[in-house]
């Protein structure tokens, strides 16, 4: 990627809904040069834009899930739960055996369907460990991997700020068409959203706005790591001191190679993604970058040998 390309890729991450002219003023390019890139990286699948919707505002309870398969189950097993619609980032782990993903629940009946019915049923799977996400200190979105823009550049950008919310919000039929339509694409035009829910463009633009604001949905950069440089990724499982949880959790955020790390239950407390640019550099992280968090007590890698699923549809 050039300097444009890296500079595209850092304006749909602030935003992934910015107008091609906003994104061309910040870059001091052409609007029809910023388009043209993205219809080529888009149709490239080397990045799309997702609509996801924060779960905790519609009451949706999120876990980390990590399964240890048979040999020849992994692969199935990873297919099958990347086909839900309730999951997200899938991964095949360490010698291939060990799945790990992301799961959204709506309630206690699909909690107890999926964690203690179907999952430790499956042909293959050998355990099941479900830890529920607590905190978040840094998400996806805000992995400084992808960081190009100079921070002036980068604030002519950003939306306006999420309204604090007090409880879950309940979604009328036509909001869930619309949310459909952005997680297939999160940039399709107004036109598209409005055929796809019955409503004006007006009426798409006006309850974007709303929810958006609300922080029901925003719009993801899906992206894969290797596509900047950043070869090697791995899981993180750490347990720290749990006077000290809440500290090593706002650390790794300061960490760029961290794209996403929570507060969890379980014999660890703290989850973490991590992407390097090289074995090399996973190994420098390990050893020297971790090493004044003297908190940490034990931890846990497991490299990413292949990635089955990265931002997911939606749970409506």
């Amino acid at each position: 990627m050039d300097t444009v390309d890296r500079g595209l890729v850092h304006a749909l991450q602030i935003d992934g809904r910015a107008s091609f002219r906003a994104i061309a003023d910040v870059l001091e390019v052409s609007e029809n040069t910023v388009a043209r890139r993205y219809r080529r990286l888009r149709g490239q699948g080397v990045l799309r834009v997702v609509g996801l919707v924060n779960g905790g505002r519609l009451g949706h309870t999120q876990w980390t899930i990590r399964l240890r398969c048979t040999p020849d189950a992994a692969g199935p097993v990873a297919k099958a739960l990347a086909a839900r619609d309730d999951t997200s980032f899938v991964y095949l782990l360490s010698g291939g055996t060990e799945v790990s993903c992301t799961v959204q629940t709506r309630g206690t009946q699909d909690q107890d369907a999926l964690l203690l019915g179907r999952l430790p049923r499956t042909s293959g799977v050998v355990s099941v460990s479900a830890h529920l996400l607590l905190r978040g200190f840094v998400l996806p979105d805000g992995w400084q991997g992808l960081a190009w823009l100079a921070p002036e550049q980068a604030d002519r950008l950003r939306p306006p700020p999420v309204e604090a919310g007090d409880g879950p919000i309940e979604l009328d039929e036509g909001d869930k068409a619309l949310l459909r339509a952005l997680n297939l694409d999160g940039r399709a035009p107004y036109a598209e959203l409005a055929a796809a829910t019955g409503w004006s463009e007006t009426t798409v633009k006006r309850r974007l706005y709303a929810l958006r604001s609300q922080g029901i949905v925003s719009y993801q950069l899906d992206i894969p790591p290797s596509a900047v440089g950043f070869g090697t990724q791995a899981r993180l499982w750490i347990a720290a001191r749990p006077a000290k949880a809440v500290e090593v959790g706002e650390a790794l955020a300061r960490h760029p190679e961290i794209a996403f790390a929570s507060l969890t239950t379980g014999p660890t407390n703290l989850l973490a993604a991590l992407n390097c640019r090289d074995p090399l550099d996973l190994g420098h992280y390990l050893t020297e970058r971790l090493t004044p968090l003297e908190a940490i007590t034990t931890m846990e890698t497991a490299p990413i040998i292949r990635t089955v699923k990265r931002a997911g549809p939606l749970l409506l």
